[in-house]
């Protein structure tokens, strides 16, 4: 399993086919392989995995850019979608205040 990561800040990566939890996924960056994380649950397609521990209220980074907040603990591997981050993009109350100005 691979999950592609942009740059080197960000916090999450891409999975690139659907992951179960358990699955290593290895983490490309630029072509290399930067890491490998345990899923630690189901992931589809598409969808963003963990691969830097994530503290409550942490900003999440994707593309360089932060798209929102943790609501909670996020450890590496686990599924990053709506259900553990507050999204910033389009809310002007919150990107002002994360460095999200777009």
């Amino acid at each position: 399993m691979k999950a592609l990561q942009l740059t080197p800040e960000d916090t999450v990566a891409t999975v690139l086919q659907a992951t179960t939890a358990g699955d290593d996924v290895e983490v490309v960056l630029h072509g290399k392989t930067v890491a490998h994380v345990r899923a630690t649950e189901n992931i589809p397609y598409g969808f963003k995995i963990c691969v830097k521990p994530m503290a409550r209220h942490a900003v999440v980074v994707k593309y360089a850019h932060p798209i929102g907040l943790a609501l909670q603990d996020i450890a590496p591997g686990a599924l990053v979608h709506v259900h553990n981050i507050e999204g910033n993009r389009g809310r002007g109350d919150l990107a002002a205040a994360h460095g999200d100005n777009k």
